[in-house]
């Protein structure tokens, strides 16, 4: 229904303006041969409204048109009915052509070939002039003259071009805003991804516990069964080992899932680090919007860095600088230092916050530790500085916090190997 209210609203905004433009002329060779405005703001309209079938549209404007001239000849210029009538009706076949003559060549259709828009446009402008010439040649019983054809032509040129000049600007921002809200998409895609690359990682670390609780428990089994107990408890044992098996083989399907899910996405595996911080920066700049906070950021790098994996750079980086934010109690500024040292890479992140309690650093990387609540009083899943710290000591890196009056940072050294490589 919206819909449909937009495209009545297009085509009475069009009734409005067509006429009004059409006041705008003048007269380029001293004669009576008139050129106004109202051509290329229909030609316009037209083109912009996809959605509106230009018969309707020509039918309806030329009748806005004729009514608008015939009142201002009648009421404001005092020309008698008939005149008016005699002198204006002509307009209207002038637009019903040029709608009839635009939906017959699909115009719209032409909107990735811009040259061909232009030549089309003085086409059908031709022929809708020639058509408005003949009606009023007819009615003064003249005939048209070779130098008027070669008028409507000139000025046809001139004004489907100047209006193509004009579609294109809108056509070109059109583009842009698509770019933009493509981009942004793109940017949430990743940082989706990211989250479920560093699920998938836990994920993982919970079918090796699966894996290794399944054994012990078998083995107990086992022993049990070999030995004088109750035959009850060697079966409870079984059970146990089987249910935890069970649990690892659901585990294992959702971990395929997910890393289908990743694997299957058409973005980036690989970007520049100005390009990845880019990412983090807008969201955390989000986040910190919606915290009520204002946040700057900024970034620097030293030395030439490949590009990097996006989905682990992400998964770690932006645990940090999410959690600097989250530090930062209204206003506070967040800075990402990247420096190579031969085949180390180093990531700053720094902090203005209230920094962290003495008592609190030799626990902060511990798993399920949180400081963090929601509303209801619930701890978060204290996983985050975890993940980080078991995902940076398997790729053979470490990481540490330093801690000063001034800023919090944390620090973590990779082997750039590690976040280059495949699979």
């Amino acid at each position: 229904m919206s819909e449909l209210k937009e495209r009545i609203l297009a085509v009475v905004l069009m009734m409005i303006t067509v006429p009004l433009a059409g006041e705008f002329k003048f007269y380029p060779f001293n004669d009576e041969f008139r050129v106004s405005l109202g051509t290329p703001a229909f030609f316009l309209f037209l083109l912009l409204g996809r959605g509106i079938h230009p018969n309707i549209v020509g039918i309806l404007t030329g009748t806005s048109v004729f009514v608008f001239r015939f009142l201002l000849a009648v009421i404001i210029r005092d020309i008698p009915v008939e005149e008016a009538i005699y002198h204006h009706f002509p307009v209207f076949f002038y637009y019903v052509v040029y709608a009839f003559m635009f939906h017959f060549t699909k115009l719209n259709d032409q909107h990735n070939k811009p040259f061909m828009i232009g030549l089309l446009g003085v086409v059908i402008e031709f022929w809708a002039s020639l058509s408005e010439m003949a009606i009023r040649s007819s009615l003064a019983d003249q005939t048209i003259s070779f130098y008027s054809i070669e008028q409507i032509i000139f000025i046809a040129f001139i004004r489907s071009f100047f209006v193509l000049g004009f579609f294109n600007i809108f056509k070109l921002r059109e583009a842009k805003l698509a770019e933009e809200e493509q981009r942004r998409q793109n940017e949430q895609m990743l940082l989706f991804i990211s989250n479920l690359y560093e699920e998938s990682v836990q994920l993982k670390k919970t079918m090796q516990n699966a894996e290794d609780i399944t054994r012990i428990c078998y083995d107990f089994y086992r022993s049990l069964k070999s030995g004088d107990y109750h035959g009850h408890d060697a079966q409870t044992a079984l059970q146990i080992a089987g249910l935890v098996h069970e649990m690892k083989k659901d585990n294992q399907r959702i971990y395929a899932g997910l890393s289908k899910l990743m694997s299957s996405e058409k973005l980036e595996d690989y970007m520049s680090i100005e390009q990845l911080s880019n990412i983090m920066f807008v969201s955390n700049r989000r986040y910190a919007e919606l915290l009520n906070k204002h946040v700057s950021f900024s970034l620097q790098v030293e030395e030439e860095h490949p590009p990097y994996h996006v989905y682990m750079v992400l998964s770690l980086i932006n645990n940090l600088i999410s959690n600097a934010v989250e530090a930062i109690e209204q206003e506070g500024h967040v800075s990402l230092y990247v420096i190579r040292r031969d085949r180390m890479v180093e990531f700053h992140v720094c902090d203005n916050g209230p920094g962290i309690a003495p008592k609190l650093k030799e626990v902060i990387f511990k798993e399920g530790f949180t400081t963090k609540y929601d509303a209801c009083g619930n701890p978060s899943t204290g996983i985050g500085l975890s993940y980080v710290k078991q995902t940076v000591d398997k790729l053979g890196g470490h990481i540490k916090l330093i801690d000063s009056h001034k800023e919090t940072v944390f620090v973590i050294e990779i082997p750039i190997e590690a976040m280059i490589q495949k699979g």
